[in-house]
């Protein structure tokens, strides 16, 4: 009864497991990997709690995000869902994407080539992708996919993040649901936020799940178990 207890506890208050079911954070989230969500990383709001019933108005203790965080948040369009992005735009930011590159507030963002792979995106097969280093305001770096630079979302219109939201982005460009479709995503408001992407703890192919233990040997992904997801953060002028 204590075990449970105490499970519950940090659960609600401190880590909570999710699980990646698509393919819009490639490549620094895979299918079918496991990764805890702090909650106290920007404070909480009472979507950092089962079924959004905590009497909170706004957020409590908290504690702005920093951009090039990955980010969980309820989608606000339907807060039953979880989102998980990537914080590109702060509030008060410009953010446009035009020919396929990134600009915030009207100056375009660094993206170093790395090369082409082809990438198996489950349920959608095999493609092409060109990966990149993004290099963000701040510093933050990470890694993006790009199929090209003349996707659906590829042009768009100047967006003006108001305060008390953020823009967030998935790292697989071309395949992502994210600010960018302000009619299901759009800007996300800050007591929307459940919490930051700490670390990877398990991972399978997508093939198995977390308690099918008897298809670990041939789907278990070893080297991604805790893997951290921070992004790497350099100093500006020393890119």
């Amino acid at each position: 009864m204590i075990a449970v207890f105490l499970a519950v506890l940090i659960r609600t208050f401190l880590y909570e497991p999710f699980n990646i079911p698509s393919g819009s954070m490639l490549p620094t989230l895979e299918i079918g990997d496991y990764l805890f969500v702090y909650k106290p990383e920007y404070g909480y709001s009472r979507y950092s709690f089962p079924f959004g019933l905590a009497p909170i108005e706004g957020r409590i203790w908290e504690d702005e995000p920093e951009r090039g965080d990955v980010i969980v948040f309820k989608l606000p369009t339907n807060t039953s869902i979880d989102y998980i992005k990537r914080l590109v735009g702060m509030p008060g930011d410009t953010v446009q994407v035009a020919q396929g590159r990134l600009y915030i507030n009207g100056q375009l963002v660094d993206r170093k080539l790395v090369g082409t792979k082809l990438v198996d995106d489950h349920g959608r097969g095999s493609f092409e992708m060109t990966e990149y280093i993004e290099t963000l305001p701040g510093g933050a770096q990470h890694r993006i996919y790009e199929e090209s630079d003349d996707r659906p979302l590829d042009n768009t219109d100047v967006y003006t993040v108001p305060a008390g939201h953020y823009f967030l982005m998935g790292d697989n460009r071309d395949n992502s649901q994210d600010s960018r479709v302000s009619n299901m995503v759009g800007f996300v408001p800050f007591e929307n936020i459940v919490g930051r992407a700490d670390f990877i703890f398990f991972s399978t192919n997508g093939t198995a799940g977390l308690l099918e233990f008897w298809k670990w040997p041939w789907t278990v992904r070893a080297n991604r178990f805790f893997v951290g997801i921070d992004p790497v953060r350099v100093k500006e002028g020393a890119l």
